[in-house]
């Protein structure tokens, strides 16, 4: 072989190596463009599910606002239906003035029933949390107001002798102190 014939098959053998190279770089930059239109699909993709899980959110967040609000404004709902019953048996009370009938029979039976509606309303009162301070427990300065001290045999110093007012509490804490005499 000439040298002529060599560099020819060296030139054609070169050719047919850059003509593999380019494609093999074409092929490689479409499978580069596909994968980058693929990852522009799966971002595009992500992003529309961001936007739609981001507005859900909102969404929740709003209905649970406005149902803090439902249930803060009708949050004694509860409570007034249970006094409701205890209304009513007042205003039997007030009709039992239109009675004829002695007043000593008249004056038994609306203390009677005043007694029946103390008790229902004390039941109401309970039935949600709100209790009478024991008048028959210790002094105790968080639930208790000493508004007098007297003298007394019968109790020890310290100890409650009356109560004036009474107290209450609502799930434990103190509504309003009871106003108490103690003894010296």
């Amino acid at each position: 072989m000439s040298e002529e014939q060599k560099n020819e098959k060296t030139s054609s053998v070169e050719e047919e190596l850059e003509e593999q190279i380019e494609a093999q770089e074409t092929s490689d930059i479409e499978d580069v463009e596909d994968e980058i239109t693929t990852l522009q699909n799966e971002v595009a993709t992500l992003q529309d599910k961001y936007a739609r899980v981001h507005a859900d959110f909102d969404n929740i967040k709003k209905r649970l606002e406005r149902e803090k609000y439902q249930a803060l404004e009708y949050a004694n709902e509860k409570f007034a239906k249970d006094l409701i019953p205890v209304l009513d048996a007042l205003d039997g009370a007030m009709k039992a003035k239109d009675m004829d009938a002695d007043p000593e029979t008249l004056l038994e039976k609306v203390t009677e029933g005043v007694d029946l509606t103390i008790k229902q309303f004390l039941t109401a009162l309970e039935k949600h949390g709100v209790t009478p301070v024991n008048e028959d427990e210790p002094f105790d300065p968080n639930v208790h107001h000493a508004v007098q001290q007297v003298d007394s045999e019968e109790h020890e110093s310290g100890q409650i002798v009356s109560t004036f007012q009474k107290g209450y509490k609502y799930k434990g804490r103190t509504l309003r102190d009871a106003m108490v005499v103690i003894a010296n």
